[in-house]
């Protein structure tokens, strides 16, 4: 039996205490954990496989990989850039994201948000889900990047 891990949230923002959450998965064959580690936290590849990113920075000079306390912005879903500051960041799969490889050469991609704010919950009450949808097309594209089929 195999067990899969999950995110572990801070208080503030358990799942369904906020004004949305979303949740998106896939268990993939051919593409390793750290293949898939490597262009989730490379933010300089986001852009070669994910459409709905733009005008990624980090003001303070850091990255292009996240850490604790840092901060960047980014446009997505039509918003201009939005300030974001990682709060805790575990760099090791099976932790937050990607799951070690699973038997037969498997590998979870588990991505979730949970989030506050008039946006937010605009974007929540649309049909179908925008954020939804597109995490699902970033979890597409970073599976395609792992198995070099884009650039990165």
């Amino acid at each position: 039996m195999t067990t899969q891990h999950a995110i572990d949230w801070p208080e503030r923002y358990l799942p369904g205490t906020g004004d949305t959450f979303v949740s998106n998965e896939v268990i993939v064959q051919g593409v390793t954990a750290s293949r898939a580690w490597r262009f989730l936290v490379d933010t300089s590849t986001w852009e070669s496989y994910y459409d709905n990113v733009a005008d990624l920075s980090f003001p303070d000079g850091d990255g292009p990989e996240p850490a604790d306390g840092v901060r960047f912005a980014f446009g997505t879903f039509g918003f201009p850039p939005l300030d974001a500051r990682v709060v805790e960041f575990l760099h090791q799969p099976g932790v937050q994201h990607v799951e070690p490889d699973l038997p037969g050469g498997r590998t979870r991609i588990l991505t979730q948000e949970s989030q506050f704010g008039k946006p937010a919950a605009d974007l929540a009450g649309q049909t179908p889900n925008p954020m939804l949808n597109g995490h699902q097309a970033w979890l597409d594209g970073l599976v395609r990047a792992a198995r070099g089929q884009v650039a990165g």
